[in-house]
């Protein structure tokens, strides 16, 4: 005891931080400490999408008639095709044969081959994860490949080889190629082993509907059923079978894809897409890249909206049909549209690995660019179609409009008089119009400019607002910032135990738009401290969304049939992937120029339009709760913004420092 006397912090040890402590995952060992980064967890579906996807890129170049999926009796998964199989070779400069980097390696494999010749010239994202990561979270994977007349096989565990490379020279008759890969998903990593068999089902006959004339296959072992699918009519056939709901028009169907002689878009690029209009029913919307699903959309659905929009419109025009007052809008034209759309992009960005959102700006212009003209075409050679299709869509406007007109009413004469310094939308159709709050009156003034005056209003704030943490509700009014932004979003402050009145919300989103630097950052934190404090029902349904500018300009100049380019990164790993790419393209180190925004008042309206208040093209985050309750997520905001809670806060980044990138 007469230690701890003398050194009373002894008890408490601290712990060395030196070299030593900064550790290297190497392999796939990033895939195994952190899997939800790369899949999703909750059943392997993802896992064997993965290589699903690898068996339709071969059939998708071309490559490939057949299909197949084994759910075996053991719980394990094949995936079978007729491909070229994959090479087994040893890799020149790794020393490795090819066939254990495609699935050992994050970051290796043959769809970042874009040159003439590659490969893939089109296939499923460049994540570079794929397989490797359906490896890294099985007990065992065997692969089999035949190819060149010869077998080869490997099998692994946990991502590592157990059993060396094999081949053998396939018999005279037996001659064929090809890949199998057969997989033991490890339970550990998931909710549960059990795919789900519905949406098993439903990826396996849209990869069916996505390539007329290859036969995709499921047999289960266990109730030894087999399922089959062979669409010749493609997109067509899959959608009219599908819907509910009565045609208003013929079936609208069509493709278009860029040739060499494109200054636009590589060679290739494009879209095929059916769309049926109905006057009820449910709609069905499903979009595809490069046989993908993207269950979240993306730029390419945005692409094929304009192109719907723009067409409808010019029509209307043309043919003067819209009754006076009545102004139409992208949604009215999109209220009752079904449709599957598969693009086909060289280069696919996608948000995240799991690939279930487009975000290549490029592809709203491509697709839309194929649509809009074969849709004007098509309602001009048959006017009537035409006309069944802009009174659908006025009819659709005309409600919209009327249901914004009540609200407006509703509120009667007594409203509080709207700050001076909001500049208001003209709608007031809540699942249309939007308010930002802009750091700033520099960037207010720009993004006056470059908003869409319909939808968009814009709330400038001046400099750092109050952090309301620990104020009183009734004494919120005496800030002039926090009683502009009540006032202008229709909504009294409350708390999370009360029903306030939301009848008087005047924007479906508001949208906090501050620098993307660190003071920017704490703006953010205090806005989201106030919503979360004293608005926290808008927070629960859904209206609280955070902007995110980019912090990065990458100007880049014409290179062949492409012209000069510039290119928006939210952050140094963006910056990353888009100079990577300019290298892929053959640009020169010295030929691009990097800008960096020191804040929103930099961007012009034109680069603040493209960048952050185009629906189409820019990153808006909702603001949720997600996984962690309430109370959790009240506890850590006292921690950070509690008047008396420098010692917690001190914990906190003792805790959690090393793991925050400093933006000196």
């Amino acid at each position: 005891m007469g230690d701890y006397n003398r050194h009373p912090m002894a008890v408490k040890s601290i712990p060395e931080y030196s070299e030593s402590s900064i550790r290297v995952l190497k392999g796939l060992e990033p895939v195994k400490q952190r899997p939800g980064m790369y899949t999703r967890t909750d059943t392997p579906l993802h896992v064997i999408q993965e290589a699903l996807d690898n068996a339709a890129d071969e059939a998708l170049a071309g490559h490939g008639k057949k299909i197949k999926v084994v759910l075996h009796a053991d719980g394990s998964i094949s995936i079978e095709d007729d491909g070229r199989g994959i090479p087994f070779g040893m890799h020149p400069q790794e020393q490795a044969p090819v066939i254990e980097l495609v699935f050992t390696r994050l970051h290796a494999g043959g769809k970042f081959d874009k040159g003439k010749g590659g490969a893939y010239s089109f296939s499923g994202g460049l994540h570079g994860v794929g397989v490797s990561v359906t490896n890294a979270l099985a007990s065992r994977l065997e692969v089999t490949t035949y190819r060149e007349g010869q077998v080869a096989w490997l099998v692994f565990s946990g991502g590592d080889v157990i059993e060396q490379l094999q081949t053998r020279a396939q018999g005279e008759g037996d001659r064929k190629s090809g890949t199998s890969v057969r997989v033991w998903p490890d339970a550990k990593y998931f909710e549960t082993l059990t795919l789900p068999p519905g949406q098993l089902a439903h990826l396996l006959r849209s990869k069916a509907v996505l390539m007329p004339g290859v036969t995709v296959t499921l047999v289960n072992e266990k109730s030894r059923e087999t399922q089959n699918w062979l669409f010749k009519g493609g997109l067509r056939d899959y959608l009219t079978q599908a819907l509910t709901g009565e045609l208003v028009i013929p079936v609208f169907e069509g493709e278009g894809f860029a040739d060499a002689q494109s200054d636009q878009f590589a060679d290739g690029e494009g879209a095929a897409w059916c769309v049926a209009f109905t006057e009820d029913g449910p709609p069905l919307r499903e979009s595809y890249v490069n046989l993908i699903p993207t269950h979240d959309g993306g730029t390419h659905e945005s692409g094929l909206r304009d192109g719907l929009f723009n067409a409808v419109k010019s029509f209307v025009e043309l043919h003067s049909l819209l009754p006076k007052g009545v102004k139409l809008l992208p949604e009215d034209v999109f209220a009752r549209a079904s449709y599957v759309l598969s693009a086909r992009v060289l280069d696919p960005q996608f948000q995240g690995q799991i690939k279930e959102r487009l975000n290549s700006r490029d592809a709203v212009r491509l697709v839309s660019s194929f649509v809009r003209p074969s849709l004007e075409l098509w309602l001009n050679q048959d006017v009537e179609y035409g006309r069944k299709l802009a009174e659908l869509a006025i009819k659709a406007a005309q409600t919209r409009q009327k249901a914004g007109q009540k609200v407006e009413k509703r509120k009667g004469s007594g409203v509080a008089v709207l700050p001076g310094k909001l500049t208001d939308c003209e709608s007031r159709d809540l699942a249309h119009n939007e308010v930002f709050l802009v750091e700033g009156d520099s960037a207010g003034g720009s993004a006056k400019m470059g908003r869409d005056k319909e939808s968009q209003a814009i709330l400038p704030l001046r400099g750092k607002v109050l952090n309301t943490w620990e104020v009183d509700r009734d004494r919120l009014f005496a800030n002039t910032e926090i009683h502009d932004i009540s006032v202008a979003i229709g909504v009294d402050p409350h708390g999370p135990d009360d029903n306030p009145d939301l009848s008087g919300l005047r924007y479906g989103k508001v949208c906090i738009l501050s620098d993307a630097d660190v003071d920017g950052s704490h703006i953010q934190v205090l806005l989201l401290t106030l919503f979360f404090r004293h608005f926290p029902k808008l927070i629960e349904t859904g209206h609280v969304f955070v902007a995110r500018p980019p912090l990065f300009r990458v100007d880049a100049p014409a290179r062949g049939k492409k012209p000069a380019s510039k290119s928006y990164a939210l952050d140094e790993g963006e910056l990353t992937a888009i100079l990577d790419k300019l290298r892929k393209e053959g640009v020169r180190e010295t030929a691009w120029s990097i800008s960096r925004f020191k804040g929103l008042g930099e961007m012009n309206a034109e680069q603040l339009w493209d960048t952050t208040l185009n629906p189409d093209t820019r990153r808006l985050l909702p603001v949720a709760l997600g996984a962690i309750d309430f109370a959790a997520t009240e506890a850590l905001i006292t921690k950070l913004m509690g008047k008396g809670e420098a010692g917690a806060r001190r914990e906190l980044m003792e805790l959690h420092g090393d793991s925050v990138e400093i933006d000196v």
